[in-house]
């Protein structure tokens, strides 16, 4: 798992590559979207483009971070996730808690 961050204004730009599982991955993912809350940096863009597979404790990080974003004012937008990702969050109705994006720019506006 490669994990990309970026700032566009406001906003973070989280870019991964690889599988989000258990294991490194998830725990990598995990420490850098912690150390973003808790540095205030909340508004949060996900480019999920290179990540072929989530399994079950990636999508449970997912809705964790995006509660916790929530609680202090802002929020998780999912961009480019894969169509097996997007699958899985409809098929365990998830899906709907997530403002999901198919371009960059319209996913950093969507904050305001």
């Amino acid at each position: 798992m490669d994990i990309e961050l970026r700032s566009l204004g406001q906003v973070k730009l989280v870019k991964l590559r690889g599988k989000l599982n258990l294991g490194d991955a998830v725990d990598r993912f995990r420490d850098t979207l912690a150390d973003l809350m808790a540095s205030g940096d909340t508004r949060v863009v996900l480019d999920l483009s290179e990540v072929p597979w989530i399994d079950s404790s990636g999508i449970g990080l997912l809705v964790k971070i995006l509660t916790s974003a929530k609680q202090k004012g802002g929020s998780i937008k999912l961009l480019n996730p894969s169509k097996f990702t997007v699958q899985t969050l409809k098929m365990i109705c998830l899906l709907e808690l997530f403002e999901v994006f198919d371009d960059q720019e319209k996913a950093v506006a969507s904050f305001g």
